[in-house]
């Protein structure tokens, strides 16, 4: 069984920072894309970072390019998020999710995940 569990969200001031983690289990970690997704309020579920499986680059969204860093140990199957410079419109439930690619066009990520972790919140204030 395919099991994503995701920590760290909370509540953070404008200009702060946060870092989120992931724990997954139930498949091969480093033959799989491996990276988070959000959902505002009202708003469709982007992806906003991805680590290819293939040669393990780091691949971002332009809402978060050059705020977010996106890591992973495939030792430990976990993959972290580190949020900097957090803005409000940053406020959103954040998913860890097995991406199907992690290609950037026009600055936006793909939407579809073959799994998905439960999602934590994020919220911060102004």
């Amino acid at each position: 069984e395919v099991q994503l569990v995701e920590s760290g969200g909370g509540l953070v001031q404008a200009g702060g920072s946060l870092r989120l983690s992931c724990a997954a289990s139930g498949f091969t970690f480093d033959a799989e894309n491996i990276g988070w997704f959000r959902q505002a309020p009202g708003k469709e579920r982007e992806q906003i970072a991805c680590i290819s499986y293939d040669d393990g680059s780091a691949h971002y969204a332009d809402s978060v390019k050059g705020r977010f860093t996106v890591s992973s140990d495939n030792a430990k199957n976990t993959v972290a998020l580190q949020m900097n410079s957090l803005k409000p419109e940053d406020t959103a439930v954040y998913y860890c999710a097995v991406p199907l690619g992690c290609a950037v066009i026009g600055g936006v990520m793909g939407k579809a995940a073959d799994y998905w972790g439960q999602g934590t919140q994020v919220t911060v204030s102004s």
